[in-house]
């Protein structure tokens, strides 16, 4: 069996991996691979070609195939090596990749470094447990995104959306579009799941109805989706009776969620956290098994690609560093969720990178608060940073900033805690 030697790895072709790649070649990686499964580079962001990204590091409003090609003639030009097609099968604790495709058959990668960089995959009918038959009809708003803006297909005429992800408000109005009639779109919190500007462009801007605290109680249709029984819920996710109704569809598409690609990490061994179902990191994007890092949505989901990119970049930089023996965390000290916020990224942060890099934690809250608000990183009793935001929503990733200033005062840190609380006006 064929055995490669290279310094970086990279596996996923996305933003992420993109960026990652790029970065490790800039920061001294002399041999860097980026393995991707599909037959091009680009990731998800290929059949992305509504505007909106690009906007935080270029300035512009990019569709996604021309955000992506920008970073792909980067990696090109900066002598990244692209293994298309590949199947990353496999992977070891002392760093060898088992992968296969078609011109070399199965080989072997051994690198000085890991990146996962696998994205994120979208929540299935199964994983809702939407009762019913099971007609044709039913698909996830990724895979008609795909269809509609790759392939060519329309997936129906008539369609239902229960979820307000981002990517099913986006499809609603590509959708209407196209010509097909958008009748509902369906959310059971009682606030939206993606993002506010997607809601106002893509459904309020068409016309698009949408129900909080409202899904799908039934699907009806033996070999195509007929209609469904949509139903209230209580704040307690408990139906309400009375409250069905009968929309009549031949399509019903899921928005429900996306999940951290991670069956490579599990593999290895590497820890994930139960709240993003991604990987333990610090903020160098290592894991919890040296040498490898993880960037972009397989951590957790982002809702900016511009983000992902950005720890694409922190990440290849840091495994490049790795590589040639040069990353040293003196003291690290760990980062917990406090108050009204579901979870912090990274997870530990090592104190002496402060005095080279301005080191952001990104979080999501757990509910909507809508009054002025104000982010705090605790060191017990102490507040070491302060953030005023006018609101904070579960759908819009909250940061905050760690600077040089604040080295001296995390010294004694063991533990920060990062809270979101409700302030005067």
């Amino acid at each position: 069996m064929k055995i490669e030697n290279c310094d970086i790895a990279v596996i996923g072709s996305g933003p992420g991996g993109l960026a990652a790649a790029m970065a490790a070649r800039q920061n001294g990686a002399k041999k860097v691979l980026l393995i991707e499964r599909d037959r091009e580079p680009g990731g998800i962001l290929l059949q992305c070609i509504h505007n909106g990204f690009g906007v935080e590091i270029f300035k512009k409003d990019l569709p996604g195939p021309a955000y992506a090609q920008h970073f792909i003639n980067e990696a090109q030009s900066a002598g990244v090596e692209f293994l298309l097609d590949t199947m990353v099968l496999e992977i070891t604790k002392d760093k060898r990749i088992f992968a296969s495709n078609k011109k070399e058959g199965m080989f072997e990668i051994q690198a000085k470094a890991i990146i996962l960089a696998m994205g994120c995959r979208e929540r299935t009918r199964a994983q809702v447990r939407l009762p019913g038959a099971r007609p044709a009809g039913v698909y996830t708003a990724g895979t008609a995104q795909r269809w509609v803006n790759v392939e060519g297909f329309m997936p129906g005429k008539q369609v239902v959306i229960l979820g307000s992800g981002d990517i099913g408000m986006i499809m609603a109005r590509r959708l209407t579009f196209e010509g097909a009639k958008v009748e509902r779109v369906l959310e059971i919190m009682p606030y939206l799941s993606g993002l506010m500007r997607n809601y106002v462009q893509c459904l309020q801007d068409f016309g698009i109805p949408l129900l909080m605290q409202h899904t799908v109680k039934r699907i009806i249709g033996n070999e195509r989706v007929e209609a469904v029984e949509t139903i209230a819920v209580d704040d307690r996710w408990q139906e309400v009776a009375g409250s069905e109704e009968i929309i009549p569809c031949d399509t019903l598409l899921l928005s429900v969620g996306l999940i951290p690609e991670n069956e490579l990490s599990r593999q290895v061994g590497i820890q994930l956290d139960p709240l993003t179902s991604g990987p333990f990191v610090d903020n160098h994007f290592q894991t919890s098994i040296e040498g490898f890092f993880a960037a972009g949505n397989v951590v957790h989901v982002y809702d900016l690609v511009d983000w992902v990119t950005g720890a694409g970049l922190r990440a290849g930089e840091s495994a490049a560093l790795y590589a040639h023996g040069k990353l040293h965390g003196n003291k690290k000290v760990t980062i917990q969720h406090g108050q009204n916020v579901h979870h912090v990224i990274p997870h530990s942060l090592d104190i002496s990178s402060l005095a080279f890099h301005e080191e952001q934690l990104q979080m999501r809250v757990t509910r909507p608060l809508e009054h002025p608000v104000k982010v705090q990183v605790m060191n017990g009793n102490e507040v070491i940073a302060s953030k005023a935001l006018p609101y904070a929503r579960p759908g819009e990733m909250v940061t905050i900033s760690l600077k040089d200033k604040h080295m001296e005062p995390l010294q004694n840190a063991g533990q920060l805690v990062v809270r979101v609380v409700e302030r005067e006006e």
